[in-house]
């Protein structure tokens, strides 16, 4: 790894900024903004009529209050890029500033893209997110996020352009390990024999993401190389904690897909710690089911909704005396 220029010396580690947010707010929580037009309040679908700009708007002020509403509940916000490009460049001017408005409230930002390239291609996806892009002589920040997800399956030529941002920039990522989505056992549950030993590919894809993570350990013992670990397979998920000790799990599918509080615990260790939980529809459209609540108070209901969700979460580990706090 080449010398640190000066305008690129890194932050504290991601792991350890995560774990200190975390534990400051007693949250394992993150809220997924994945935001469609169609679905926001019809007060804000009104005045963000006119084409693309005017629905990239609408997404943006959307955007902006929920994170209002949340920022001191949770460690960190998560904005799926594919909701925002399909507006066109208006759509990404409002990633962009959410992105700049999460972090402004003391909020990490985890940018769920899974990039997926190799060599200078996937270099160019990490200066993008979580690097630097050389320009005059110096190193730019472009969408500047804290984490990014990534998808492993091309390899180490895909992953280590991203880890080497990770360790120079104090930034993270969370490889794709056991997905979420029913259909992800038509591949990550193929067997294949490796070193004489029968696994599965999710299993192959945890060894690869436990060895990258050592080149990114933070002081708090966990890597800042992350797995994605989706929460509707509890026991693959339990079984990957064995695999991946010091590997940072963000664990989707809980609420809307069918993930529980129950569901997650495997993903933890004794210590209370090691895995994020995130949460999209089921926090930001609270509104259409909060009694009482309605369009209007779409940002309250999602209080609400994390509020619950923390309580959940928080209480599940501590039956299962999984402690951090």
């Amino acid at each position: 790894m080449r010398p640190l220029r000066e305008d690129e010396k890194a932050s504290p580690a991601f792991v350890d900024r995560l774990v200190r947010a975390a534990t400051r707010k007693r949250s394992h929580v993150v809220v997924g903004l994945d935001p469609d037009y169609e679905s926001l309040p019809l007060a804000l679908r009104r005045r963000g009529a006119g084409g693309l700009k005017g629905a990239a708007d609408a997404v943006m002020e959307f955007n902006l209050r929920l994170i209002d509403a949340i920022y001191d509940l949770v460690p960190a916000v998560k904005p799926q890029i594919a909701f925002y490009e399909r507006y066109g460049i208006d759509g990404i001017r409002a990633f962009v500033r959410t992105v700049r408005y999460a972090r402004s409230k003391g909020l990490m930002v985890i940018t769920d893209a899974k990039r997926n390239d190799i060599g200078t291609t996937a270099a160019a996806y990490s200066q993008a997110h979580i690097g630097r892009v050389r320009l005059a002589g110096r190193g730019v920040p472009i969408f500047d996020a804290d984490a990014l997800t990534v998808n492993g399956y091309l390899g180490s030529d895909g992953v280590l352009p991203f880890v080497e941002d990770v360790v120079t920039h104090g930034k993270g990522i969370f490889v794709l390990v056991k997905t979420s989505n029913p259909t992800s056992t038509e591949i990550q549950d193929v067997t294949a024999v490796v070193g004489g030993k029968r696994l599965k590919l999710y299993e192959v894809m945890a060894h690869l993401v436990d060895n990258w993570g050592k080149r990114a350990m933070g002081d708090c013992g966990y890597s800042s190389v992350g797995a994605v670990v989706g929460a509707t397979f509890p026991a693959e998920g339990r079984r990957l904690r064995k695999l991946m000790p010091r590997t940072y799990f963000l664990v989707p599918g809980y609420g809307t897909q069918g993930g529980t509080a129950r569901d997650i615990v495997g993903c933890f260790n004794k210590d209370g710690l090691g895995a994020i939980v995130s949460a999209s529809r089921s926090v930001i459209y609270a509104f259409e089911a909060a009694s009482g609540h309605g369009d209007a108070r779409f940002a309250d209901a999602a209080r609400e909704a994390v509020v619950k969700m923390n309580r959940d979460i928080n209480a599940e580990l501590r039956r299962n005396r999984v402690l951090a706090w």
